[in-house]
């Protein structure tokens, strides 16, 4: 697979691989095994971006801090096929109750060498912000993150889910080299501010539930949703039977092109990357190996000026807000 310039001279798989998947949220995690071994499918199937972060994966019982059993399972793959990897993490979900986002310096440099630790590394690639600490300057968090570039722990920052002008002052202070937020055919608020910022300031995006947590996929039922982290989420739940329209909208397309929904999903983000003159790199989760595939061959797949007016217009028949929290602050459209 070709790789692009994320930013910052990054060069990274034009498809990536979210992690997270691997572990519990979308039901009882997978066997260590199973779990080792499409990670390893995906870097022979050239998809060698993986995105994990040391809040996922099963609390251990007792511990407190961030569960980081995800961090473990990828270093497994790191241990013999390191230079394969371009490696994201992130830091700032704490899993505590009381203080759910931390972004302090002495709390950065922490989580950074216990991700360390727990990775098995000894410089991270890509290391994200979470989520905005709210309760300080986002220019402290950065300069502690700057820090751990200047002592070589980490190559390149992120942020996620920051609204546009969090990243230009988070920009002003140390480069940023990308942005992860939920973007996709039916989560396209970033598009209003954050995504042009970005392409103003030479950041890339790397949209994390490309595939709306799997619903665009068409392969979803309410029992997948009542069974995982999406039971409550109003896309998926109240509203699961009136956004079949916008799958719809997706499978026509994919009937035209011989392709899957996923397929089609995918590309239309990468797409959107040239539309709106930016780097885009998606980071579809699964726990199987033909689907690490099947998302990877989306970065081939061309969609015509037609068959892009009807995804577009797809976003217009969503119902239901993309916001997992109680709180609209917790993702970018909640603070622009």
């Amino acid at each position: 697979m070709l790789g692009v310039d994320l930013g910052q001279g990054l060069n990274v798989s034009r498809m990536g691989y979210g992690a997270m998947a691997l572990s519990h949220v979308y039901g009882a995690a997978p066997e260590r095994e199973a779990a080792i071994r499409t990670l390893n499918g995906a870097l022979d199937a050239g998809v060698s971006f993986i995105d994990t972060a040391d809040v996922y994966g099963e609390p251990r019982p007792g511990a407190s801090g961030p569960a980081g059993t995800n961090e473990e399972l990828v270093a497994a793959v790191l241990a013999e096929r390191r230079d394969e990897v371009q490696l994201a993490t992130k830091f700032a979900i704490t899993g505590d109750p009381d203080r759910p986002v931390r972004g302090d310096a002495a709390y950065v440099q922490e989580a950074c060498e216990q991700s360390l630790r727990r990775l098995g590394v000894e410089t991270i690639d890509l290391y994200y912000m979470h989520r905005r600490d709210l309760e300080r300057p986002i220019t402290e968090t950065v300069e502690a993150m700057a820090a751990l570039v200047q002592q070589g722990k980490v190559r390149h920052l992120g942020l996620s889910e920051v609204t546009a002008d969090e990243l230009r002052e988070a920009h002003a202070v140390h480069p940023i080299t990308a942005v992860q937020s939920e973007w996709s055919l039916w989560s396209r608020d970033v598009e209003a501010k954050v995504v042009p910022a970005c392409a103003e300031l030479g950041v890339g995006f790397v949209p994390y539930s490309p595939l709306g947590r799997g619903y665009l996929t068409g392969t979803l039922t309410r029992v997948d949703v009542e069974s995982s982290m999406r039971k409550g989420q109003a896309r998926m739940d109240a509203h699961f039977d009136e956004n079949q329209a916008v799958v719809d909208v997706v499978r026509g397309v994919a009937e035209d092109l011989g392709a899957t929904a996923a397929q089609v999903a995918l590309a239309w983000l990468l797409s959107q990357g040239d539309r709106l003159d930016l780097p885009v790199v998606p980071i579809p989760g699964t726990r199987s190996l033909e689907r690490v595939i099947e998302n990877a061959a989306s970065v081939d797949l061309r969609l015509d000026d037609d068959q892009l007016a009807r995804l577009d217009g797809a976003a217009e028949l969503v119902q239901g807000s993309r916001n997992i929290s109680a709180d609209p602050r917790w993702v970018s459209s909640g603070r622009e």
